[in-house]
């Protein structure tokens, strides 16, 4: 009897202790979590040193960062720039000047109201 209380004690001292099982789970998982924020930054830093590289030595590569981030331009190019609000405005202007004109059977007007509607 007394050796069997004894023995548990033991196995709960193992299992809950300072040092014990539960504790040394709890460490191997925060382990586990920084070797892969280690390899999440080693991948990240290979990445960066390859841009790196690439902005040493590859001419294409410094232009095209430089028209994405800086918005430069070759000389003699030229760029257009469309307004969306504004051509959809003048197709809208143009379908109510349709809708106002008189029909060729003759009948009268149509009129627009505010909000774009035809009666």
């Amino acid at each position: 009897m007394i050796s069997l209380l004894f023995l548990g004690l033991i196995v709960a001292w193992l299992g809950f202790g300072e040092q014990g099982l539960i504790h040394l789970y709890r460490t191997e998982m925060e382990r586990q979590a920084y070797v892969n924020r280690i390899r999440h930054l080693a991948d990240e830093n290979r990445a960066l040193l390859e841009e790196t590289n690439r902005l040493r030595t590859d001419i294409g590569y410094v232009e095209s960062v430089a028209r994405k981030q800086l918005h430069l331009i070759k000389p003699g190019e030229v760029i257009y720039r469309f307004n969306k609000d504004k051509a959809c405005n003048n197709s809208i202007a143009t379908a109510l000047q349709k809708a106002q004109q008189v029909d060729k059977i003759g009948k009268p007007k149509r009129e627009v109201r505010h909000d774009g509607k035809i009666n």
